[in-house]
Parts: structure tokens; sequence; C-alpha cells
């Protein structure tokens, strides 16, 4: 019945570093879109952005930063993610370890965004 995810949503409290994470580190591209709204986008898919108290209708029952645990398949080898990470000054948490995939096995390493949301970012194995 269901063939893949759209999009997500994700609630912040502070928007301007939510937003340089997302773009300037993860390298999204980021829009805004009708009545004030704004996503991310990387691929085929997209993170809608709330901010924490303002969030849009319908919504979660209790949308809450850092409640996310998000894994994303780089596009770039995971050296290179790596490096972007630690030239932005984000620190690595674990990594890279092997996990496993929707797909298959992974190669991973963990960061937390602004909003100490668990990001996984990670490459085939």
């Amino acid at each position: 019945m269901i063939d893949h995810l759209d999009h997500l949503v994700l609630t912040t409290t502070d928007e301007a570093a939510c937003i340089r994470f997302y773009v300037e580190v993860l390298g999204m591209t980021h829009q805004r879109f009708s009545q004030g709204r704004q996503s991310f986008h990387f691929g085929n898919q997209k993170i809608n952005l709330h901010l924490r108290g303002r969030e849009f209708e319908p919504k979660a029952h209790l949308p809450v930063p850092g409640a996310l645990d998000l894994c994303f398949i780089a596009s770039v080898p995971l050296v290179q993610v790596i490096e972007r990470l630690q030239a932005h000054g984000v620190p690595i948490l674990e990594g890279p370890v092997m996990r496993t995939g929707a797909v298959s096995a992974i190669r991973s390493v963990y960061v937390r965004d602004p909003d100490l949301n668990l990001i996984e970012i990670s490459e085939p194995a």
C-alpha cells in the first residue's frame, strides 16, 4: 500500500540555526512557500519546518524539538561528510560504525542538529 516517504515535519525552537545546519552543513536547499511555510529539499524528499508554538495545522499530537532520529544516505563518500562536519565544527557523536539500513548494510556517523535531533549520515557499505 505505501510506496515511499514524501516528507516529514521537523519542529525547531531556533529557525535561523536550524536553517544554517540543514543548508550550510548538510547541503539541502531551503524554500519558502505558501502561507509562510518553509522546507528543506534533498533528492526527491523534503523536510517541512515548523517553529515551536507556531506549527501549521493539522500537526502531530505533541510536536517537540529534539524528538527525531533521522538517517540520511549521503550523495558523497562518508569521508567527505566527515570533513564537511569538521569544517563546520559539528562534533561527531559516534562513528564511523556499521549499521543495517533499509535496503543494505550502511556505514554511519552520528551528529545532533541545533534542536538536538539525532542525525545519522550514512553511505552504503
